[in-house]
């Protein structure tokens, strides 16, 4: 995963005076899950558009296999295949129809067009209605078989825009995982723009956070955490017996926060009734539990975390509002 395959040097779009993508510097590698991120009007769609060759930067660069799309928008569009949030197929048609029609649209014979239709069918898990018209195709088997679209012309690089918007969590499961499966047996890259935090969080190498045009990091999850919650890395979360609230000496609450608190490597401690929430430098677990069954309290269950895409999400949207404040 270190072949260049998508490449932003200074990418910026500008309509009037909204600056809707603004100097973006971005690498993704070859083979690469790489998750887009962003509230609505962050300017994720508008930097999709310009690597498909179907709106021109302002200013700055951005090549995509290699290939310039402002020139050579044609070429870029053999080499990428794109799924959009809402993909639609001729009704009429079967899903195996629909795909050969794709392949012979991408200069193929009936007869390979179909092979191939038939061959990713099966992958993709839709062999069963390969002959069933589109029409009556559910969200989840709509979205296969676009993702199925995309493969007839062995794209480099799968763009996605909201894949599993409308799709039961079964289904976005199974298709993630098609997505993740496709994306390391044959070296697709996948750039996929999303809203389903936990969703990106499980399949995507890196991320990009976008606010108001700007990228404001990129990384995997790890890292991120690492930069954002150095001096908290780690939550660490109990549950009691009953509410806290409900035992007769309201001090207890106080007490088992001031005993939490002493722990070395706490940071912050959070009583909310039954429930106590630890942020700490370290993983003091074992401590944690060993003080609050000291504290005569009955422990039911502990857990230990790390931050995850949603903290990080959140923090970096936090700083971004305090910036603009």
């Amino acid at each position: 995963m270190n072949e260049p395959i998508i490449i932003l040097d200074g990418l910026t779009k500008q309509y009037d005076q909204l600056v809707a993508v603004d100097h973006l510097h971005l690498t993704i590698y070859r083979g690469e899950i790489f998750g887009l991120l962003g509230p609505n009007g962050a300017g994720k769609s508008t930097t999709i558009l310009m690597l498909l060759g179907l709106t021109e930067p302002t200013s700055g660069k951005v090549r995509v296999c290699g290939i310039d799309p402002v020139t050579h928008p044609v070429e870029v569009k053999r080499k990428v295949g794109y799924l959009p949030d809402n993909v639609r197929f001729y009704d009429d048609l079967t899903g195996l129809e629909n795909l050969i029609y794709t392949g012979q649209l991408n200069r193929m014979t009936k007869k390979q067009a179909r092979e191939k239709a038939l061959g990713l069918l099966s992958r993709v898990g839709l062999s069963g209605a390969a002959h069933q018209k589109a029409g009556t195709y559910s969200r989840g088997m709509i979205q296969r078989l676009g993702l199925a679209d995309v493969l007839m012309k062995d794209p480099e690089v799968i763009i996605m825009d909201e894949p599993t918007v409308g799709v039961d969590p079964k289904g976005a499961k199974e298709f993630l995982e098609l997505i993740l499966k496709l994306s390391k047996e044959d070296s697709i890259t996948v750039l996929l723009s999303s809203h389903y935090l936990l969703q990106v969080q499980e399949i995507c190498d890196r991320i990009g956070l976008f606010v108001r045009g700007k990228l404001i990091a990129v990384g995997d999850i790890s890292s991120l955490s690492r930069e954002l919650f150095a001096n908290e890395p780690f939550i660490i979360e109990a549950t009691v017996q009953h509410p806290l609230s409900a035992y007769s000496d309201s001090n207890r609450i106080v007490d088992l926060q001031q005993l939490l608190a002493k722990i070395e490597g706490v940071k912050q401690v959070v009583v909310e009734h039954e429930r106590v929430k630890i942020f700490a430098a370290k993983d003091i677990a074992p401590q944690v539990a060993r003080t609050i069954v000291h504290a005569g309290l009955d422990l039911i269950s502990l857990s230990r975390r790390e931050h995850g895409l949603e903290d990080i999400y959140q923090r970096y949207f936090e700083k971004e509002t305090e910036i603009a404040v």
